[in-house]
Parts: C-alpha cells; sequence; structure tokens
C-alpha cells in the first residue's frame, strides 16, 4: 500500500476521503472536532507540496436524500478556521458545478464537497457515481480509517476508478499502530474485551485465541461467560445462544495456554438507573433479581496484576454501563491501569475512546484508534476493503 509521501503530488489535484462525521450541537456548530484534526497532516502536507485539494466525506445518516442538517457546509468553515485559508463549499459532490469547481481549483485551494450520503449510490457503491467523483481529481487519496471497513463508493470505487490512489497518514499512522500491536507485537500482548454482546466480537475472539498471550473480558459480555461456569447472574443480559459458545471458547485457552480471565466480583444493582440500589458482590453471588453493571474492585486488581509485565495492551469496549456514574468505577480503574502500563497501548471502539477521554488520560495512551468498526474489523484478522482498494 503506497502512501501519499510515495506520490508526486505537485500541481496536482487529489480527491481526499476523509471522515468528518463529527457530531453537531443544537444549533448546528461542530461540538467536536478530534475527527477533522485528525485529518489535518494530510492536507497540510499536500498543500505544503502544491497540491489543490478536495475533500469528501459524509455526515450522520440522510438516507440518500438531502438533508440540510446534514450539510457539511459548517464543518467546512471549521475546517477553514483550523487551515488557516478559504475552504470553498461545493453545492453537491457531482454535477456540472461540481466538475467546474473542481476544474477551476488552483494549487494550495481547498474544496468540500457536499455530504456524499445524500446519493444512496454512495453506499450501493455505484460505479457510475465512482466515476463521477474519481473524474474530479488526478490521485485519490483515502484517510478515512473509521469508514474503511465499508465497501462503498467513496472507499473502494473511487480507488478502483483512480488511476493513482495511496494512503492518507491517518490511515497509515493506524494500519502501522495496528500491526505493531497484534501483527508483530512485543510480548506478552494482553487483550481486553467489554462490551454488551459476545455476538459482536465473537469473531475478534476467536482471532485472538492466535494472537494474545492473555485475555480480559469484562462488560455485558461476560455475563454469557459465567452462566457458560455454571453461574447464576440474576438478570444481566445473556445471550443464550451463545453458551456453548462460550464454553468452546475457554476450552480453546485452556488447550492454547492462554491466560483468560473474567470478572470476579461485579457491582449490581436492582435495575438500570443511576439511581438505583446497587452492591458488590462475588460472581458466584449475584441475586436472583439483580443486574451486573460494573466490574469490582476485586476484578480490578486482577486485571491490574494480568496487566503487570504486559508489552502490548489492545483494549476495544468498556468494563460496564459507565456512562452511569456509579457504574464508570470499574472502567475508569481499567483506564488508569491501562495508561501507567509501561506497554505500547492501542484503544479502539466509540465507548473506550470516550472512557479514556472522560478520565483524561489520552495522553498516555500510546493510540487511540479513530474507528470503531474498522478496529474491530481488523481484530478480527480481516483485510479492511477500503485498504485492500489501494493494493
Amino acid at each position: 500500500m503506497k502512501n501519499i509521501r510515495d506520490l508526486e503530488i505537485g500541481g496536482r489535484k487529489l480527491l481526499i476521503r476523509v471522515d468528518f462525521n463529527v457530531p453537531l450541537d443544537d444549533k448546528g456548530a461542530i461540538a467536536q472536532d478530534t475527527r477533522i484534526r485528525g485529518a489535518l497532516p494530510t492536507i497540510d502536507y499536500a498543500l505544503a507540496q502544491g497540491a489543490a485539494v478536495i475533500l469528501c466525506s459524509h455526515l450522520g445518516r440522510p438516507k440518500g436524500k438531502r438533508d440540510e442538517k446534514f450539510s457539511l457546509r459548517p464543518v467546512a468553515g471549521h475546517l477553514a478556521g483550523l487551515l488557516g485559508r478559504q475552504v470553498k463549499m461545493a453545492p453537491d459532490c457531482i454535477g456540472d458545478d461540481v466538475r467546474a469547481m473542481a476544474a477551476s481549483l488552483k494549487p494550495g485551494e481547498v474544496l468540500m464537497l457536499e455530504n456524499l450520503r445524500f446519493h444512496p449510490q454512495e453506499t450501493e457503491n455505484d460505479p457510475e457515481f465512482s466515476r463521477q467523483l474519481a473524474a474530479l481529481a488526478d490521485i485519490y487519496i483515502n484517510d478515512a480509517f473509521a469508514v474503511s471497513h465499508r465497501a462503498h463508493a467513496s472507499v473502494v470505487g473511487v480507488a478502483a476508478a483512480s488511476s493513482q490512489r495511496a494512503a492518507g497518514m491517518l490511515l497509515q499512522k493506524e494500519m502501522d499502530y495496528f500491526h505493531r500491536a497484534v501483527e508483530n507485537p512485543r510480548r506478552p500482548l494482553v487483550a481486553i474485551v467489554g462490551g454488551a454482546k459476545v455476538s459482536g466480537k465473537l469473531e475478534a475472539l476467536y482471532n485472538l485465541m492466535d494472537r494474545a498471550d492473555k485475555l480480559l473480558i469484562g462488560g455485558a459480555m461476560a455475563n454469557t461467560f459465567l452462566k457458560a461456569q455454571g453461574y447464576g447472574v440474576g438478570q444481566s443480559k445473556v445471550e443464550e445462544e451463545l453458551l456453548a459458545t462460550a464454553r468452546e471458547l475457554l476450552d480453546k485457552a485452556r488447550a492454547k495456554g492462554i491466560k483468560l480471565y473474567l470478572p470476579v466480583d461485579c457491582v449490581v444493582a436492582d435495575r438500570f438507573a443511576a439511581d438505583a440500589n446497587r452492591k458488590r458482590v462475588t460472581a458466584q453471588e449475584i441475586p436472583p433479581e439483580w443486574t451486573a453493571l460494573d466490574i469490582g474492585p476485586a476484578t480490578v486488581a486482577l486485571f491490574a496484576e494480568a496487566l503487570d509485565d504486559a508489552q502490548t495492551i489492545v483494549w476495544n469496549g468498556p468494563m460496564g454501563a459507565f456512562e452511569m456514574d456509579p457504574f464508570s468505577r470499574g472502567t475508569m480503574a481499567m483506564v488508569q491501569h491501562v495508561a501507567q502500563a509501561h506497554a505500547l497501548s492501542i484503544v479502539g471502539g466509540g465507548d473506550t475512546d470516550a472512557a479514556v477521554h472522560k478520565a483524561g488520560e489520552a495522553e498516555n495512551i500510546s493510540y487511540i484508534s479513530t474507528g470503531g468498526g474498522a478496529f474491530l474489523m481488523l481484530m478480527e484478522g480481516k483485510v479492511l476493503p477500503g485498504v485492500a482498494a489501494l493494493s
């Protein structure tokens, strides 16, 4: 896979697929600009090399129809402030007016295309839509790791329709860190997997069985493993259809000599609410009418001990219902331990990212991935369609 530094881009027009799917406040202003800032190194480099830059992205889920509340116009204005230069706004992402604006774009200028998902052809990976996008520029650059697991027109189709294509700096950085963490890690490699469902991370768990030295499982998905071992888990969320699969994974870990850690205690509540009655119990003593909503302090201590000799840590998924303060302690404590570990630490997934920032430890994590679904697909051992398209 080539990256932008491998190409001669001076005087050329670049179509850069970025991920500017950012949260907006109730007034339509940018509420959080991390994703925009993540693309700045690639954009700044292209402009410094004398290229003309055409940016394309989606925002929200307009479902294939034009919806002004999902317009990228506020993003263009915000980006202009970050770049310190004008960002022209196209009325659409394809069509005669857009072609004219792209054709007249000079080196050092920036054009933002309107929301790609205003057209159903984007998510359908329509060949003609892809061709029209590719025709706007000389070179295609994918710098949108967070959507590179999607076989969409702007991710896969445009790459196929472009004679020159490469990765942007953010995409390259994501792939480099993941390679260091999972494909060629310093050992021991400790994987922390949490979140709500085993089913959503089943393939990742199977893949990690062949790569990790230790596997720490928390969050609601741990309930399925606990029940598979014969424990009563009260009203806790369990995927009954995956109990046999959970037992199979536990057996596989033992056979491979992988140390698999499950919660030994938890914080339970009599209902799913911040003001619910709650108490700490061992994993074997969850009351029949109560629900496990967080890992307890003994589990935190156990998991922290497992991290002591880690050289590489990969984490996806919180340890409990951390969005509610009474059930955030386990996740917050794990953030602290990962941040303090003398290891390469890679965190992926929106909830885990949010927890790291909530704990104020973002600067002490080696790398926070910008993509949840893409990060999980890599953990499953799969090739991202957007990366394969650049090969």
